[in-house]
């Protein structure tokens, strides 16, 4: 039996994300969406956070006055407590949404439950249908920091909260980056909400 190739088994498999040039005109059409699953997934894509971490949001994690929402150590993928940021246009969507006894920020159905872990992904199905993952959307955020800012690496691999391996990146970690960070998803927030463009380029195959 022939052993498979070496690093096969290690090979990642990355999600489908939607290229950054394409997201102003999704999140317009995103935005004439009602229901809670749209506002979870648009403000999914503002923070540049993950999916369980938004259905598992609490009211009591945010903090509007300060414009920061502190995700607790129990509920972060490297066990590391988070703070994110919140733009203007999160805190706007964040204001408009009422509050209910379950104390979720994003409720389900089901009394004093959050949202079902399928709804953001249905609902982008039903709008694109073209295969897109919500994780998706923290590629498209990272290609875009990468491409379109001149924030440092670390900045924005802290604003994902990726795990910090060199010294020097890890130093940002002690120091958080927080206002960084909340200069840097403001910039996001605005092109999130900047005129769609719509482009007359033909591919070549």
């Amino acid at each position: 039996m022939p052993l498979p190739m070496q690093g096969a088994s290690k090979r990642v498999r990355h999600h489908p994300a939607l290229p950054y040039a394409e997201l102003p005109a999704f999140m317009a059409e995103l935005r004439n969406r009602d229901g809670i699953s749209a506002r979870a997934l648009e403000f999914t894509i503002l923070t540049a956070t993950r999916t369980s971490e938004v259905l598992g949001a609490k009211w009591s994690e945010i903090d509007l006055r300060e414009a920061v929402w502190i995700i607790p150590v129990a509920r972060m993928k490297d066990g590391k407590e988070h703070q994110v940021p919140l733009s203007r246009r999160a805190i706007e969507l964040l204001e408009r949404i009422p509050r209910t006894s379950g104390g979720y920020v994003f409720s389900g159905i089901k009394p004093k439950s959050p949202l079902s872990n399928m709804a953001m992904l249905e609902l982008l199905r039903g709008v694109r249908g073209d295969g897109l993952t919500v994780h998706g959307f923290r590629s498209t955020f990272r290609d875009w920091a990468g491409d379109r800012t001149h924030y440092p690496r670390e900045v924005i691999e802290h604003a994902l909260a990726h795990p910090i391996k060199g010294k020097a990146e890890a130093s940002y970690r002690r120091g958080d980056a927080l206002e960084k960070r909340r200069r840097l998803m403001n910039e996001w927030a605005r092109y999130c909400s900047s005129p769609a463009v719509i482009s007359k380029a033909v591919s070549l195959r």
